[in-house]
């Protein structure tokens, strides 16, 4: 089976992880810092927070944020359960904005119009989710002037887009928002195993997520209610969680910051093939690309027009995955989900998005992916729809 991702790793990343085995930190050394400093320098970003996951990232730069009960988080449907989920964690309340039809991110334009009704019902957001689904970067130049008229804050989930740019510049460096969140995932563009980063240009709010990803707890001086009663003493200040990223994880990371640039050039190669081979295929839509962005292009998502061919939408996943093509689907509409049913969510709130997810498919990118491998993937899809 064809996996549609998969982690690469080398002699020199086995190396540094044994190195740090070794070593007298397995937690709480010097390779964590190592990594944030390697990521932040790379996209530009003044701040960087790694954490245990990419979920954990979303959750503190939340809180960070202010983000409560009372409160409003609106993200995409058209993303993992957690960037929706991190407003629910805080309390806050969750809706959702549809997808632009081009880009399948958030939709500026459906932003804009629900920010105004909002505005006249008093129900403004406090926190925008946006989230650069499969490595493309949304409109973000559109999200931050409507975040400086309405007044809510910004968070870039950009699980997908580590390595990505947009308007020349590296997603992450926080331009057009206040926190933005990376993850490392094996399936992601280069991984920990699991992990995340949060990254921000605003000291006070580094502070505070480093207090949140450690128990809420501090051994500075400046920080405490009074002086120390000795060299042990320490003080949680604030409810935390343990979401610290171990010095193994960071020690992969680190070294797998060194071939970011060659994984997203060695996906946008894929992906021009992906293009030129499939352009016969009128059945099928393949991934549109807006001239400000270079996505880091995680995934690589067609779209299935069913209705002028004769094998379902399902019959063509399972079909696909019956000759050894393990593609998947991102993502199931998360109002659909029967958790956010509960809360109130129909079918046809959000009608782009339900369409996408009626037609998309992701197929196989990874950096190591041979010509031979995507050769048989794309064998396989002319098989089906013959």
């Amino acid at each position: 089976m064809i996996p549609y991702g998969r982690q690469d790793i080398t002699a020199a990343d086995i190396a540094q992880v044994i190195e740090v085995l070794k070593s007298d930190f397995l937690t709480q050394g010097p390779m964590v810092p190592r990594f944030e400093q390697s990521v932040a320098a790379h996209v530009g970003a003044r701040h960087a927070l790694a954490v245990n996951s990419a979920t954990s990232a979303l959750h503190i730069a939340c809180l960070a944020l202010g983000l409560g009960p009372g409160d409003r988080l609106w993200t995409t449907p058209i993303t993992f359960v957690a960037s929706a989920n991190c407003g629910l964690y805080c309390g806050a309340q969750v809706d959702f904005v549809d997808i632009d039809p081009r880009t399948y991110n958030l939709c500026p334009k459906a932003l804009a119009a629900k920010l105004q009704e909002a505005e006249a019902n008093g129900a403004l957001p406090k926190i925008v989710v946006a989230v650069h689904l499969c490595g493309q970067p949304c409109d973000m130049a559109a999200i931050h002037e409507l975040a400086q008229r309405y007044g809510f804050k910004v968070i870039e989930d950009a699980s997908h887009a580590i390595g990505g740019k947009y308007r020349g510049e590296f997603i992450g460096n926080g331009r057009y928002s206040d926190i933005s969140v990376f993850s490392f995932h094996p399936v992601k563009i280069i991984t920990t195993a699991e992990g995340g980063m949060a990254l921000t240009n605003d000291a006070q709010l580094a502070e505070r997520m480093a207090l949140l990803r450690s128990h809420g707890i501090t051994r500075d001086p400046a920080q405490m209610t009074h002086a120390a009663d000795g060299p042990w003493y320490y003080q949680q200040i604030d409810l935390g969680f343990n979401y610290r990223m171990t010095e193994l994880q960071a020690a992969l990371g680190l070294s797998q910051m060194q071939r970011l640039d060659s994984y997203v050039a060695r996906r946008h190669a894929l992906a021009r093939r992906y293009d030129e081979r499939l352009a016969d295929l009128p059945v099928v839509i393949t991934p549109w690309q807006h001239p400000d962005s270079y996505s880091g292009l995680h995934l690589y998502v067609i779209r299935v027009k069913t209705e002028q061919c004769r094998p379902s939408h399902r019959q063509i996943f399972e079909r696909l995955r019956a000759l050894g093509i393990g593609v998947n689907l991102h993502y199931i509409p998360v109002h659909t989900q029967p958790y956010y049913r509960a809360l109130g969510f129909r079918d046809g709130d959000y009608p782009q998005a339900e369409r996408y997810y009626s037609e998309a498919i992701s197929l196989p990118m990874f950096q190591t992916m041979s010509v031979e491998q995507q050769d048989e993937v794309v064998s396989a899809l002319l098989r089906v729809f013959s």
